[in-house]
């Protein structure tokens, strides 16, 4: 595992965050929030998703869309959470 793939994990992560923020801002976490929630399901998703077998596309970009995609359904998860509390 390379630090550079950790980090565009992490990165695009937050960048969906971000948008998360920008976009959909009911039952939102505040900007850090999102952003510490899209990194963190982006670092999960990169790690899970090819350990389950799903390679998102190949070599860097599939290392980009795991990212994305976990991140995604992290912040999606997050505020499902949040409306039915």
């Amino acid at each position: 595992m390379d630090l550079s793939i950790l980090l565009m994990w992490v990165g695009s992560g937050a960048v969906v965050g971000w948008l998360a923020n920008q976009i959909m801002t009911d039952r939102s976490y505040g900007l850090q929030g999102d952003l510490i929630i899209g990194a963190a399901g982006g670092l999960v998703g990169g790690l899970f998703f090819p350990a389950l077998g799903f390679l998102l596309g190949g070599g860097l970009l599939g290392h980009i869309v795991n990212g994305v995609v976990g991140a995604v359904i992290g912040v999606f998860a997050s505020r499902y959470v949040k409306q039915a509390a």
